[in-house]
């Protein structure tokens, strides 16, 4: 058991490095600046642009080389961006060692909050003849606000005393 915590310790450790070197210019800026772009912020802005290009990837992906129809496309693409959305923002950006159970669940409800807009606009900006990559690009700057909000402050919260 030992040597488990110890991985952990490690895995914890490292993450920590990466969401550093990844927001740590952050600090550089003007104080003012600092107050509207937190590293918390800015991470989870670098980390959710990764997992996007993951999830159009995955996508186009589908879209070419399976007959799935888009919104079974869409989900499955969907759902393995936000997956990994979550774990890298539970341990790179939030730096969260809160059970991650309830975790989960809270961010079950905010990713199903996104799915609904994502598939709204998705699918409907491509049922006006967009392309659906970009159609996808427009539902994903709609959730990006809803999602970060939820997550600093619901999700990942850290309990006060």
């Amino acid at each position: 058991m030992r040597m488990d915590e110890q991985t952990t310790t490690t895995r914890t450790s490292t993450a920590e490095r990466i969401g550093d070197l990844l927001t740590s210019w952050v600090d550089r800026l003007p104080a003012r600046l600092r107050r509207v772009l937190p590293r918390e912020l800015v991470g989870f802005l670098m980390l959710g642009g990764f997992t996007f290009l993951i999830d159009l990837g995955i996508l186009a992906a589908l879209r070419a080389w399976t007959a799935l129809p888009l919104p079974v496309a869409v989900t499955v693409a969907y759902v393995a961006a936000f997956g990994l959305n979550f774990v890298l923002n539970r341990t790179v950006n939030f730096r969260s060692h809160a059970p991650v159970g309830g975790q989960v669940l809270r961010y079950a409800v905010v990713i199903a909050c996104d799915y609904l807009l994502t598939m709204g606009v998705t699918t409907g900006v491509s049922a006006l003849g967009v392309d659906f990559r970009l159609s996808r690009m427009a539902a994903g700057a709609c959730v990006a606000a809803f999602t970060y909000t939820a997550s600093r402050w619901w999700v990942f919260r850290e309990k006060s005393g």
